[in-house]
């Protein structure tokens, strides 16, 4: 059994100004480098990365429920710049620096994390196992067929969608989902016994209100974004697997994104999976804590 995850070493609730309410999780010192963390689809605050690595490396992570996941209350209609917003008011509740944060995506976390970016939050992001701008023209021929049909539902008509994807989505269906489309790399992640007890707990979590949060989640994360990449000026890595045979990341390995986004560095590597977030985490916190740090 390899340790991938911990459980949450402190956990709150936030008020925004709106009087919604936020969930936390928290690991590593408190007063480490904060390092917001965009968790992947309908995964709860529980779950998080770098197991083992957060005291060492002084990191204080930070995971958040968006809306109408686990302990965050919904909004419905809510936009990739409305997290943004979201983000600001929790940093300023929490008395974190917003500017100065480091986040890190993960799967479906990547339009969350990079809005936060485009709209000034945020010192250098993390991106692992991308998932891409889908609805993007340059993909039209590249997408396998069963989600092309999906981003133009989402595109045609996104109050549909929207309602297709809470009708059959539930914690069981992702399992199912994640563990179907997952190669061997993946499934020894996924089927872990110290892994998939957890993560299967963060899908509960993440499905504790309904499925009306994830839903509103992947219409966002297949429409197109309210951003343009090119506008983001913080460092952004992107890191990729080889061996990673989701449907729904980034068609190319993140070639396009890093190409569309002026600071991206792009780390393709060919014998990781889509797991990678979990089996290279110190790589990828080693880089997120020094990317735009001038040297000396």
């Amino acid at each position: 059994m390899s340790v991938y995850v911990d459980d949450p070493e402190r956990t709150g609730v936030s008020v925004l100004p709106d009087g919604r309410r936020l969930g936390w999780a928290e690991w590593g010192p408190p007063d480490g480098t904060p390092v917001l963390f965009c968790p992947g689809a309908a995964t709860s605050r529980s779950l998080n990365f770098g197991a083992g690595l957060l005291e060492p490396l002084a990191v204080r992570l930070i995971s958040v429920d968006r809306p109408g996941l686990g302990a965050s209350d919904p909004a419905p209609g809510r936009t990739l710049d409305d997290w943004a917003a979201d983000v600001r008011d929790f940093a300023a509740a929490r008395d974190l620096p917003a500017a100065r944060l480091r986040i890190a995506g993960f799967s479906q976390g990547t339009p969350f994390a990079l809005a936060c970016a485009a709209r000034g939050l945020g010192a250098a992001v993390a991106i692992v196992s991308a998932g891409d701008e889908l609805a993007a023209p340059c993909f039209a021929d590249a997408l396998e067929p069963e989600v092309r049909d999906l981003v133009r539902l989402v595109t045609a008509d996104p109050e549909r969608a929207e309602a297709s994807f809470a009708g059959f989505g539930s914690a069981d269906a992702l399992w199912e989902i994640i563990d179907a489309g997952s190669g061997e790399a993946d499934r020894a992640v996924y089927r872990d016994p110290g892994f998939r007890p957890r993560f299967r707990r963060a899908l509960a979590e993440g499905f504790a209100q309904g499925p009306a949060g994830y839903a509103r989640d992947t219409v966002l994360a297949m429409s197109r974004w309210p951003f343009d990449p090119a506008d983001i000026t913080v460092p952004v890595d992107l890191w990729y697997g080889g061996l990673d045979t989701s449907t729904v990341h980034s068609p190319d390995r993140a070639a396009t994104l890093a190409r569309r986004i002026p600071t991206a560095r792009r780390h393709l590597l060919p014998d990781a999976g889509g797991a990678l977030l979990w089996t290279h985490a110190e790589p990828i916190l080693r880089r997120l804590l020094t990317a735009g740090t001038p040297a000396g």
